[in-house]
């Protein structure tokens, strides 16, 4: 459970966005959208590499 703790006089909006972020970083919304399809290991395999090779890319593009 989150627990998000207000000061004396904190705004209900500056409360909100706190645990919005603390949400946020949980990764629960994240989670369920993976967990509403299947996909298979060697597709995620080959999803990191590319996503490895484009940083790679990036990386070198900029030196």
């Amino acid at each position: 459970m989150i627990i998000v703790p207000v000061k004396e006089g904190e705004s209900v909006e500056k409360a909100l966005k706190k645990f919005k972020k603390k949400f946020e970083k949980t990764g629960v919304v994240r989670e369920l959208r993976d967990r509403q399809k299947f996909t298979k290991p060697s597709v995620r395999r080959r999803e990191v590499v590319k996503k490895a090779i484009y940083k790679e890319q990036l990386q070198r593009a900029e030196e």
